[in-house]
């Protein structure tokens, strides 16, 4: 990651994410994107994800993500979280 401006997010996916490839989806987009953070199921349905790096490039992935095949996002909420330095990949968190 370079030295512009970075941002850490937090965002739950709510829709059909789960069983449709959603986390190895976001993990090769992130990478593609040079962003870190990880991304997991959560026991309702949802999907939880932390992402950090420049705020356009956190937009191009959900953009990636809202618009990927069998995918069907219905809300997405978000919040911003305090950055962390030592983070240094993108990863696939366990489910629940």
């Amino acid at each position: 990651m370079d030295n512009t401006y970075i941002v850490r997010r937090r965002f739950e996916f709510a829709g059909r994410v789960q069983g449709v490839g959603f986390r190895w989806r976001t993990k090769i987009a992130a990478e593609e994107l040079d962003l870190t953070g990880w991304v997991k199921n959560e026991w309702d349905g949802s999907v939880i994800m932390e992402v950090q790096g420049p705020p356009e490039k956190i937009e191009k992935l959900i953009t990636t993500l809202q618009n990927a095949r069998y995918i069907k996002i219905r809300d997405i909420r978000m919040r911003e979280l305090p950055v962390d330095p030592k983070e240094k990949q993108f990863r696939v968190g366990s489910s629940y």
